[in-house]
């Protein structure tokens, strides 16, 4: 053990691993999902006249009132309900997004605001294409960990862009989750450790004064998907000393399904754990908010003692891998706010002329 100003400090740990000296937990967590549905044939129908594959069965899509910053709101204050504690007790306030509504003008401080927070906290928006949400989480790991502050809320919300007619136009959606990380005492789901693994890989990019992303194609998933994701997941297991069989659910990025169940799979998790998580089918690729909504779903129906892997992956290119415990406190807090399922069940199917509508894409 070694002092420091007459603290005692842990005992060295492979520097890989990301684990607080104080535990971690999440406290509370809430989804949102607007209620339109462009189905995918509906897409194919304009573009390709009805030929070929889709590769969901519809996406999510926000309404003319709907945006980030309205949508982390609603799932912020889902997050505070089963959280149970007072806004003002949050030290900050983080929105993951590649997506803000302001290019010059945080989306934090209006979510900060509208939950009722003290304006004494520190709030941020994050970007790391589809991790920004998780960067978020790593963030409040690391502060609440320190002892810093009691309860951060970390968000991972989009409206995904896409060029019309583009291949991510099948999937691109709206939607996220929001999770108050605080005391692991006080956790429904407590972190065992995370990992971080990044290159530069120009898979997926979008230059300030363009209004959609381009993409390397085929190249975004293999090497820069699987390379990355497989790398996160792998290298947390070997640090964890864990493999596949140790855990009960596992959830990762969700570009679309094949993605995540080729992972799922190559890692050796098997069908059963890692369906509950996966709503992409459903929901469709929602960016930054993907595999913490995934974690959402999961933890609906987790029971206590349930292990959890997550991993998530963001363009450019990177993934964070988590690993968590479900605790009891779970069978007492998730009844408190709309489960996610529930989202997904309220579905209002639109055509593409609507879709363009509301998605501002009809421009002179």
């Amino acid at each position: 053990m070694v002092s420091i100003n007459g603290n005692q400090r842990q005992p060295e740990r492979p520097f890989e691993l990301l684990r607080p000296d104080r535990a971690v937990g999440i406290v509370g967590y809430g989804a949102y999902i607007p209620r339109y549905r462009l189905p995918a044939a509906e897409v194919a129908r304009i573009w390709t006249g009805g030929l070929g594959g889709v590769p969901v069965t519809e996406k999510a899509v926000a309404g003319p009132d709907e945006d980030v910053t309205t949508m982390s709101i609603e799932a912020a204050r889902n997050a505070l309900a089963r959280a149970g504690i007072d806004p003002k007790m949050l030290r900050a306030v983080w929105v993951g997004s590649e997506s803000h509504p302001y290019a010059v003008k945080p989306t934090s401080t209006i979510v900060a605001e509208s939950i009722g927070t003290t304006a004494s906290i520190q709030a941020a928006d994050w970007e790391f294409a589809c991790k920004a949400g998780t960067e978020a989480v790593q963030a409040s790991i690391g502060v609440i960990g320190s002892g810093m502050a009691s309860y951060t809320l970390s968000i991972g919300m989009d409206t995904a862009q896409s060029r019309p007619g583009d291949a991510l136009e099948y999937t691109a959606a709206s939607g996220g989750a929001a999770f108050i990380l605080g005391p692991a005492e006080e956790a429904v789901a407590v972190y065992q450790g995370s990992y971080s693994f990044v290159t530069d890989m120009p898979d997926f990019w979008r230059r300030a004064d363009e209004l959609y992303p381009s993409h390397g194609e085929r190249f975004t998933g293999e090497p820069a998907y699987f390379n990355h994701t497989l790398s996160a997941a792998s290298k947390l297991m070997e640090m964890m000393g864990t493999t596949a069989a140790d855990y009960t659910h596992a959830v990762f990025h969700q570009p679309n399904v094949k993605f995540p169940e080729r992972a799922a799979k190559t890692l050796g998790f098997k069908e059963e754990q890692y369906k509950t998580g996966l709503l992409a089918d459903q929901v469709g690729n929602v960016y930054s908010g993907s595999c913490m909504l995934g974690l959402t779903a999961i933890l609906d129906a987790a029971q206590p003692g349930d292990r959890i892997l997550m991993v998530s992956y963001g363009s450019g290119a990177g993934s964070d891998a988590f690993d968590l415990i479900v605790t009891d406190r779970i069978t007492q807090v998730r009844g408190r706010a709309p489960f996610t399922r529930d989202y997904i069940a309220r579905r209002v199917v639109i055509d593409y002329a609507t879709y363009c509508r509301y998605r501002g894409l009809l421009r002179d």
